[in-house]
């Protein structure tokens, strides 16, 4: 009995260790990633933070409870287009941006508003893709909870790691390039989601 009660907790936290290993480097330099890093370098990090966070833990929980079926819940082609309409209407919206327009009104904008753009877009872009279906196999062979906790840290980490680069560096360029470069990354985002969806039927 003491034996187990010993060799249980090594266990977890080996299966946390290496879940978040092998989904940190899955996700480093992903989309995910980019996305996090853009939209930090034109709002406020706190908030792109905490979306992009509540949408990994809550992507990854229904990854472990439902495991790979998660990705039937919709039908694919719906999903990615709802990705490509997201992105191109961002990518659109930075693009229309003007040196005339105050600087101060992209810092000032709400909080909640900046954290519901950042959980839409984190979630339905990582909605069925091939990290929340590599979280749903590892859940149905190791403890769940740890799987949970691994791969949430891992992405919360690359994501923190992404605004970091995008309040430290991006935000160094004039605002006018920042929307520019953002504008452009999310329609490639938009048409890379129209190829797959084209390719789908």
């Amino acid at each position: 009995m003491t034996e187990l009660a010993t060799i249980a907790p090594a266990s977890w936290l080996s299966s946390t260790a290496t879940t978040f290993l092998l989904i940190a480097l899955a996700e480093f330099g992903d989309k995910s990633q980019l996305v996090c890093m853009t939209l930090a370098a034109r709002h406020r990090g706190t908030p792109v933070a905490l979306g992009a966070i509540a949408a990994f833990a809550i992507l990854n929980l229904l990854a472990v409870l439902f495991g790979a079926a998660i990705a039937a819940w919709l039908p694919e082609w719906m999903v990615t287009s709802a990705v490509a309409a997201l992105f191109a209407f961002f990518g659109i919206a930075a693009l229309r941006y003007s040196d005339d327009e105050d600087d101060e009104n992209i810092e000032e904008k709400p909080g909640h508003g900046i954290f519901a753009t950042t959980f839409l877009m984190i979630f339905l872009a990582e909605f069925g893709d091939k990290t929340q279906i590599a979280v749903a196999g590892m859940g149905s062979a190791t403890p769940p909870l740890a799987v949970w906790l691994g791969s949430t840290l891992a992405l919360a980490t690359t994501s923190l790691l992404g605004i970091y680069a995008g309040r430290r560096f991006l935000k160094r360029l004039p605002l006018l390039w920042i929307h520019r470069i953002s504008g452009a990354f999310f329609l490639v985002l938009a048409a890379v989601a129209v190829a797959h969806l084209l390719g789908a039927f």
